[in-house]
């Protein structure tokens, strides 16, 4: 069963997106997601340039053993443009086999672990009467898991608050990307964070009770002795987890906060390979892992690292903002009903254009997700809507601290 066809397609459909299309020689089409938000073209000309021609003529069948060609015949590995890449070919090839088999890729992994896979949705606010109506709206939805980020009294912009202005016209927690040749800049203070976080914790679980999963995103901004301080404060309100807290680029860092709180930590959203997470699995220092299969290589390498985090009874908690497509989503939909160590799915639904793009089979309901039972991802793809919205340059934001110091955003 050989590839005929690689296609590759950039469009911006409220945000942008690559796409990778493959076409057998019976006719049968597979597609992966290869967005990497803000890079999107360095990654759609490494896959054109470098990796097209290599895949006609492959056997689309032998997924291991494209994906293991991939990664070690670049010999530079591993990096999100990299591992986007073979992430992208990699879900076309397992789309390609489930179409073939006439199955859903979660019953080519081994079959159903669970009847659906449950999602958290994300609430956010200016001040308290804004959080809890945004807390409450969710909950509508049907998600019975909310994360919660909130505006910080003396930081202007603030990561993960909806109520933000955009280029875009979109939600910025949706769509933090704004359009235009250059970054905005925001502000950081660690400390005013520090200090106001905890007390709306306590205001939401006065409001909400003891028994709705609260969760929390650092998103990398604090060094390991305040992500300590942190985790210990947030200790009270028993968080279902706190994420990336503080860098995981120095696996150490996480060993330190671990050390001085209990409450449970995820990571792994900007991790592309086994080896930016193997030891914080074999140290038990996390308890969900939070890499993505857009970013991560795909399937292939994402099933083997809940494979691996397994007998530690280490969770899953895959990345699944907008900035993953319907594509990439998808296929963090089949593991989740797949591995046994489930925990939870980030879950942002993506705009009517993408899903005009992006036609899925998946479903939500009384706040559980599940891909269906379409064959291959159950993703039809239509690249005539896509080619309608042509690529815009859009550039994530970056931090400033009141000195002017660059820092984490």
């Amino acid at each position: 069963m050989k590839i005929t066809k690689a296609d590759v397609y950039v469009f911006s459909t409220s945000r942008n997106f690559v796409t990778l299309r493959l076409e057998t020689e019976d006719g049968v089409v597979g597609v992966g997601d290869a967005t990497l938000n803000g890079r999107e073209l360095a990654v759609a000309h490494y896959l054109k340039d470098h990796v097209c021609q290599l895949l006609v003529g492959r056997d689309a069948q032998n997924i291991e053993d494209t994906w293991q060609f991939l990664y070690r015949s670049c010999y530079w590995r591993r990096g999100p443009v990299t591992m986007a890449a073979i992430a992208a070919v990699d879900m076309a090839l397992w789309d390609i086999k489930g179409k073939v088999a006439n199955m859903p890729v979660y019953q080519l992994l081994g079959g159903a672990c669970r009847k659906g896979a449950r999602a958290y949705g994300h609430a956010s606010g200016t001040d308290l009467e804004s959080l809890f109506d945004s807390i409450r709206y969710e909950m509508d939805l049907g998600y019975t898991m909310i994360r919660v980020q909130t505006s910080v009294p003396g930081i202007n912009k603030l990561y993960g608050v909806a109520a933000q202005d955009q280029s875009s016209g979109m939600r910025y927690d949706f769509e933090p990307a704004n359009r235009g040749d250059w970054p905005v800049e925001e502000d950081w203070d660690s400390a005013a964070y520090m200090r106001h976080v905890p007390t709306v914790f306590e205001a939401v679980r006065n409001e909400f009770g003891p028994e709705l999963p609260l969760l929390h995103d650092g998103h990398n901004r604090l060094t390991p002795r305040e992500a300590a301080q942190f985790a210990k404060s947030l200790e009270p309100y028993n968080l279902f987890w706190l994420e990336d807290v503080t860098l995981g680029e120095n696996q150490e860092n996480l060993r330190y906060v671990r050390q001085q709180s209990t409450t449970p930590l995820a990571i792994g959203e900007v991790f592309n390979s086994v080896y930016d997470i193997k030891d914080l699995i074999d140290n038990q220092l996390i308890d969900y892992v939070r890499c993505a299969t857009t970013h991560f290589g795909g399937i292939t390498p994402l099933k083997k690292v809940m494979a691996q985090a397994e007998p530690y009874q280490i969770k899953s908690g895959f990345h699944g903002p907008t900035d993953v497509s319907p594509i990439g989503f998808a296929a963090e939909l089949h593991l989740d009903i797949n591995i046994h160590n489930y925990g939870a799915q980030e879950y942002m639904t993506h705009s009517k254009e993408t899903l005009e793009v992006f036609e899925t089979s998946m479903t939500f309901e009384n706040g559980f997700l599940h891909p269906g039972d379409k064959p291959g991802l159950g993703v039809e793809f239509h690249p005539e809507i896509a080619e309608k919205f042509p690529y815009e340059q859009a550039y994530l934001p970056y931090n400033r601290l009141a000195d002017g110091t660059v820092h984490n955003w």
